[in-house]
């Protein structure tokens, strides 16, 4: 599996599981729609007012899942952050052009909109025998 079809896989995919962890230490998951950069970096938005925002804003560290549809799925893990004004237009522009409706919650006071940086993805298609499981260590 190469980059790019790994990149094309999640592409296909609008919605992935995030997993975080509350500043109690107790885990918390939500779906987020995602759109995905050629890099492999996912991109969702989010109100600051969520559970999920005082969580990563506390560990930076999530975890996610992405398809389940004919036993194959993406387990990620990566570095969720919240990227500078400069930056964020980039962003905007990836998450926009999968979810064009996300410009109405661009005016929302409290949107923030954040990226993941993988550190570790599992994909997996259990359609083989044997299946084909392919795993990248990615980053520090």
């Amino acid at each position: 599996m190469t980059t790019q079809e790994l990149y094309e896989f999640i592409d296909r995919h609008d919605h992935a599981v995030l997993a975080s962890v509350t500043p109690l230490h107790t885990p918390e998951a939500a779906l987020v729609g995602i759109a995905v950069t050629p890099e492999l970096e996912l991109v969702f938005d989010t109100s600051k007012n969520s559970r999920k925002y005082p969580n990563i804003r506390q560990n930076d560290q999530v975890a996610l899942v992405i398809g389940w549809v004919n036993e194959t799925t993406v387990q990620y893990e990566g570095e969720v952050w919240e990227p500078s004004a400069e930056m964020v237009g980039r962003y905007k522009d990836v998450y926009f052009a999968k979810f064009p409706n996300g410009r109405k919650r661009e005016s929302w006071p409290d949107i923030a909109y954040l990226v993941v940086t993988p550190k570790w993805i599992r994909y997996s298609d259990f359609n083989h025998d044997p299946a084909q499981i392919v795993e990248l260590r990615l980053g520090k």
